[in-house]
């Protein structure tokens, strides 16, 4: 089975990393499933039922997105609120995540070492992203960690971007 990509940008079309992310994981249209939140919903208006459904039809989930305020975009959110339902995700008979492979795939805007105890945010990465992790050990769901592209605000060369797709396909592929 493929891996559903979901991916929440509030303007894919000006980024830089993301863009190049999913333009490579479209190369492979019998592994990947991308599926862009803001193109889909414009409105904000989510068909639950038609993500839940879309998430069953896959083996594999990743979320995508760009950290804003050390956090995901809000239609993400909003999203991961609605569809992620009692009796579906968790709860009883809510088993539809349970030993699902599960990860995310993040641009930060700044460097990684602003993304440290000594750093400006005196916190990781990885600790800003603990709620994504407890809600997917909620769900039973196996969480697979995350891969993250730093400084996409101010040092997203050509060359970097370039650089890091291999280690994003890599990742995509390990989960």
């Amino acid at each position: 089975m493929k891996t559903l990509i979901v991916i929440a940008h509030p303007n894919l079309k000006d980024s830089k990393v993301n863009r190049a992310w999913i333009k490579e994981a479209e190369r492979y249209p019998d592994i990947f499933t991308i599926h862009n939140l803001y193109e889909i919903y414009p409105d904000e208006l989510i068909n639950i039922e038609k993500e839940q459904k879309l998430i069953e039809e896959h083996s594999s989930l990743i979320l995508q997105f760009p950290i804003y305020w050390f956090n995901c975009p809000p239609l993400m959110k909003k999203w991961l609120d609605e569809v992620f339902t009692d009796g579906w995700a968790y709860g009883k008979n809510g088993n539809n995540l349970e030993n699902r492979n599960v990860g995310l795939a993040v641009t930060a805007g700044i460097s990684e070492n602003n993304y440290s105890k000594s750093g400006k945010y005196k916190h990781t990465l990885k600790e800003i992203l603990l709620p994504f992790e407890i809600t997917f050990n909620y769900c039973s769901a196996n969480y697979k960690g995350f891969n993250a592209f730093y400084s996409a605000e101010f040092e997203a060369t050509d060359k970097r971007i370039k650089d890091s797709i291999p280690q994003y396909i890599n990742f995509l592929n390990s989960i």
